[in-house]
């Protein structure tokens, strides 16, 4: 439902090319979103956030609004082949497709107190690993995404049940951070930059593993 699908995949290519062998076999399912075939030993929700404000707003309601097929690079093609434009020209446009997922977003901090409560209470059951994958609209700085960490580290402090793992991803970025108990300040977060060149090979691969179901 509204596209999701290619940002779940999307998330798992992307996890599975920066990351290494252990996101390889993620398999698309529900409650979470990715889960290791044994349904047990690696669960990863994916969902979205995005600024909350007027600026952020009229940017997601250009869509692909006043682009027509051959301007400026094949990239514009694909967007309006496919419907999705993330991955693909810095965040610049919105697919048609995609257009409900971004508009469902919420802020950062909204959508970490929701998904922490829903881990907490066991809402997703219980993995060996279990990670929240953040895709953002807006562009990450490394001390919004400290500060994004740094928050989860708070609301699940007191829980018995909670992440392992935070993803957060914007077009250029994907932030790895480690929650786990016992780790120390620097080792916490990695940064791992996404290449244009990867980012259309990403793409790509989540587009048709779309249209191959």
């Amino acid at each position: 439902m509204y596209g999701t699908c290619f940002f779940e995949r999307y998330a798992q290519i992307l996890l599975s090319a920066l990351l290494g062998s252990e996101f390889d076999t993620l398999v698309n399912r529900d409650r979470p979103d990715l889960q290791s075939p044994d349904g047990k030993s690696v669960g990863v929700e994916v969902t979205r956030a995005m600024e909350e404000s007027k600026s952020a707003e009229q940017a997601l309601l250009k869509d692909i609004a006043g682009i027509s097929a051959g301007d400026e690079d094949d990239e514009i093609d694909q967007i309006l082949e496919y419907g999705y434009a993330y991955g693909l020209r810095n965040g610049k446009y919105i697919g048609i497709k995609e257009l409900p997922y971004w508009r469902m977003a919420l802020p950062m901090r909204r959508i970490l107190e929701t998904k922490v409560a829903k881990v907490g209470n066991g809402f997703y059951g219980h993995f060996d690993k279990m990670g929240l994958f953040i895709f953002s609209k807006d562009d990450l700085t490394a001390a919004d995404a400290l500060k994004t960490l740094n928050y989860t580290l708070s609301l699940q402090k007191n829980l018995d049940y909670g992440y392992n793992r935070l993803y957060l991803a914007d077009v250029n970025d994907l932030f790895a951070c480690n929650l786990d108990d016992g780790i120390s300040a620097g080792s916490r977060m990695l940064r791992y930059r996404v290449s244009r060149e990867q980012r259309q090979a990403f793409y790509l691969e989540a587009i048709n593993r779309q249209n191959a179901q």
